[in-house]
């Protein structure tokens, strides 16, 4: 009995700590700022657990019973939960207290085994003896939670499977026990058909995610998917309606073929264009191979360097058919080389100095973007690029996150780089900013390529020209310490969204 009881708690240790990190990495994606929604998530979690353990004194007699009860609690409910969520985002007035109810419910259910198992066991073993052996499997199978969630569940399995999967064992840890103890449980065969319902529910779940993920994804993108995949990094959504294609990671719009030319000139042309001959160029992010593509329309490019974080990513945009139309097979030149790796530490090993450099990277909506526009990201920035040369970032929106805007532009000037400060209208977005950095002021191009159908001579001076509820205004500097573009830029957008 001891024996058996004791491989449960390796699992329902595991169990419990994949539904806490499942909640976590849902909140994250569908709320932004990761690290804000797993410490809350992390607190309300453990929090719940004490208030389970707790209320376990309160189970007096057929601990058995109760255990396998809770054990299928917390499977069909573990189970069903990032189903429900996906299913409610796009419904729910207050998605927070959709999400937190069941990091509540879950964690107190969770917060209950330990101590009941204990109380189970305390027959078999010394206290002593028993108190080690429970509290360092628990700690194990929570260490192998946590190398499996991001290795292998997520990317493989995606969270909605994870979810499944983990509730099933649930189900089958109180089954199993079960079946080993049924001659000391009353009813049993109650408790048997119970669990055989709730596994079957849990598997239909898990065969069936596919379909409950379609369902979810398409109240939430009007048009039809014709590509996912979640990577190991980020979740890749693209949608098509006739002739526009749509690009969403995470949930957020990253381009539309319908106007997306109008992005991509606008970061690439006004600081390329003002160069004498660019030879050499880095492109950091911009995995879609769209601003390589404005890149390679200048003849004296002798090479790009390509840094985006996600090899999916690449490979998706240098072998679809569709997407290698839209960026003109840029990734497969021969004058492009493809970098897999995190941009801050590649910059900062990097001894290369390029004439230009395109920063094109998502909005800073997270801490592990929040660091890309950080004050040591444009330091290290400043050993690769060229003392004749420029540098143009994507900064989001003057418009809608003003502040977070020239929150952007301090921090580059901080680090001893002069600015210039632009904005274009591109449709998908709105108003949208941009900054040149570089070691000499920004002069404006005298030419410009007339195969471009945005940028020309009558309107580029008109780029760097901010109306009054766009102009500059006193922002703080952004600092890996503190990260405040994150807050500053969650805080705008929400007031837009």
């Amino acid at each position: 009995m001891g024996k058996a009881l004791l491989i449960s708690v390796a699992v329902i240790s595991t169990c419990g700590l994949i539904y806490e990190l499942i909640a976590g990495a849902l909140a994250s994606y569908l709320l932004g700022d990761s690290v804000t929604q797993f410490s809350l998530i992390i607190g309300t979690y453990l929090f719940s657990m004490g208030i389970g353990s707790y209320l376990s004194k309160y189970f007096e007699k057929d601990l058995l019973r109760r255990f396998i009860q809770i054990e299928l609690l917390v499977g069909i409910i573990g189970g069903f939960s990032a189903a429900i969520m996906f299913v409610s985002f796009e419904h729910v007035s207050s998605f927070r207290f959709l999400l937190f109810t069941f990091v509540i419910i879950t964690g107190a259910l969770v917060g209950l085994e330990i101590p009941l198992l204990m109380r189970i066991l305390k027959d078999e073993y010394d206290f002593s003896d028993l108190v080690s052996k429970v509290f360092s499997i628990d700690y194990v199978g929570a260490l192998f939670a946590s190398l499996l969630f991001p290795l292998v569940l997520v990317p493989y399995l995606g969270l909605m499977r994870t979810s499944f999967l983990f509730g099933g064992l649930n189900i089958l840890v109180g089954l199993w026990t079960l079946k080993l103890f049924s001659d000391k449980i009353e009813k049993p065969r109650s408790l048997a058909i119970i669990g055989t319902i709730f596994g079957l529910l849990v598997l239909g779940g898990f065969i069936g995610s596919h379909k409950i993920l379609h369902f979810a994804e398409g109240m939430k993108y009007p048009s039809p998917i014709v590509f996912k995949k979640q990577t190991r990094y980020q979740k890749l959504i693209i949608t098509r309606n006739n002739d526009s294609i749509r690009l969403f990671i995470n949930g957020n719009l990253q381009f539309d073929s319908k106007d997306e030319y109008r992005y991509h000139e606008a970061l690439i042309h006004p600081g390329m264009a003002s160069l004498v001959e660019p030879k050499h160029i880095l492109v950091l992010g911009g995995g879609d191979g769209m601003a390589v593509r404005e890149i390679l329309k200048y003849p004296s490019v002798e090479s790009v360097t390509l840094v985006d974080l996600d090899p999916a990513m690449t490979e998706l945009f240098k072998t679809n058919e569709m997407l290698t139309t839209l960026n003109g097979d840029a990734l497969n030149s021969k004058l492009v080389t493809v970098h897999n790796d995190d941009a801050f530490m590649w910059l900062k090993q990097n001894k290369r100095v390029f004439d230009f450099i395109a920063i094109d990277f998502p909005d800073p909506s997270s801490y592990s973007l929040g660091k890309l526009y950080s004050h040591s990201f444009f330091k290290h920035l400043r050993k690769s690029l060229n003392p004749e040369g420029h540098f143009s970032i994507q900064s989001t929106s003057p418009y809608f996150a003003r502040e977070s805007y020239w929150c952007v532009g301090e921090t580059i000037e901080d680090t001893g780089f002069t600015i210039a400060p632009y904005h274009a209208y591109v449709p998908s977005f709105g108003e949208w900013g941009y900054f040149i950095g570089g070691f000499k002021p920004y002069i404006l191009p005298t030419k410009l390529m007339s195969e471009l159908k945005f940028i020309g001579p009558e309107n580029i001076s008109g780029l760097f020209n901010f109306p009054k509820d766009m102009k500059r205004m006193k922002s703080p500097i952004n600092r890996l310490n503190n990260q405040i573009l994150v807050r500053l830029f969650e805080k705008e957008w929400s007031r837009v969204n």
